[in-house]
């Protein structure tokens, strides 16, 4: 077997950001406008009132202070409440497929590489633009990359698996060099009209290159990260669902995207449940794959968690270190970002390992709906 090394990382960030005040400006003129127009009924006990947000609700559920955001005009619209994206012919690159060729652009750069070293490309997200061709495809053409491409989803934990599936490819020896790219539009399924869940995610794109130990660096600026171990898990949960899919248009006449089924078409979840579920799963799944690998989870610098929620994020830190962790050890990019469901992890391992000696450890972890888990440890070159 080869061993694997992640040998860059890219980032494109959207260049419209939404604070929490501007979406909460949006969500409670949007309530206001509801309950005016159901007056009679609500007062008649026919329809339940609508709740306003608050800045300070979002910020303690949460931690988000804001996010990018492809299309921000359509999500301060109280009319609209969704991103206005034009659809776009098929002669043009897919807006899905533009942002991550922007990222894999900045990580084929800091790779230092040319990008026909690559012989795979894999597109690893929560939500795909269209069923075929693949989005993966559309990238590796745009990049001019030969060899084989193609899309994989499992959910906010897709990036976590696209490094596994890349390592294997180069421990196997199919491949020398795998491009995975995590483009998240996420705005596009989030429904801005659900107080619970109208604050959660944002828009970003983000590549990992992953190349034979042999063919980087052994050390010094470029040497990478050696992958130390990898680690997958899913368990069935209905507790985060997204049920948009080809077969909605066989729906019956209001029960499709534009009727009355139309909120579970987009991202539900029932939080204090996956709160309570995944926590413990994800920490005992980071312990025992660090003992198995002989690592002391307390000695860890630094962790990359998915950005789910700082009150996880914040409590899987704990678990796995035995401690309160220092802000430098458990990496937390939810106030500018929100949640970027796969991209989340690879975003904080990107902006937070700059500062690694050779030798050193960290840990990159996501986890999502489906239930799933990754974990991917690395030690510094």
């Amino acid at each position: 077997m080869t061993d694997a090394v992640i040998a860059a990382t890219g980032l494109y960030t959207p260049p419209n950001s939404l604070s929490n005040a501007e979406l909460v400006e949006t969500f409670n003129a949007y309530v206001e406008r509801f309950n005016a127009a159901h007056a009679d009924a609500i007062s008649a006990g026919e329809v339940e009132a609508l709740a306003p947000s608050s800045v300070e609700f979002i910020e303690k559920a949460s931690g988000i202070k804001s996010r990018f955001v492809i299309d921000k005009s359509g999500l301060v619209d109280p009319e609209r409440m969704a991103p206005n994206i034009a659809e776009r012919s098929d002669d043009q690159l897919s807006v899905l497929a533009e942002i991550a060729v922007e990222a894999a652009r900045q990580a084929i750069a800091r790779w230092g590489k040319d990008a026909s070293r690559i012989d795979a490309v894999i597109c690893a997200a929560s939500n795909m633009q269209r069923a075929y061709p693949a989005m993966a495809i559309e990238v590796q053409q745009a990049l001019g990359i030969e060899g084989f491409a193609f899309d994989m989803n499992v959910a906010c934990s897709s990036a976590t698996f696209g490094v596994k599936t890349a390592a294997d490819f180069i421990g196997s020896g199919s491949a020398r060099a795998v491009l995975m790219v995590n483009p998240e539009i996420c705005s596009g399924h989030l429904n801005f009209r659900d107080r619970d869940s109208h604050f959660i995610f944002g828009d970003v794109a983000t590549a990992v290159i992953v190349e034979r130990a042999e063919d980087a660096p052994s050390s010094g600026e470029g040497g990478g990260w050696d992958i130390l171990g990898t680690r997958l898990k899913t368990r069935f949960s209905n507790n985060i669902r997204n049920n948009f899919g080809f077969l909605n248009r066989c729906a019956p006449e209001g029960e499709g995207p534009e009727g009355g089924g139309k909120a579970d078409k987009l991202f539900v979840q029932e939080g204090r449940k996956v709160f309570r579920e995944v926590v413990p799963m994800v920490a005992e799944m980071i312990v025992e794959h660090a003992n198995d690998l002989g690592i002391d989870p307390a000695g860890l610098k630094r962790m990359w968690l998915h950005q789910a929620n700082i009150n996880m994020n914040e409590l899987i830190g704990r678990r796995v270190l035995g401690r309160e962790p220092a802000p430098h050890e458990n990496v937390i990019i939810l106030d500018e970002y929100a949640n970027t469901s796969s991209a989340g992890s690879i975003i904080a391992f990107h902006k937070a390992s700059d500062d690694f000696r050779p030798g050193e450890t960290g840990l990159i972890c996501s986890f999502g709906a489906g239930y799933s888990a990754g974990t991917v440890f690395v030690r510094k070159r």
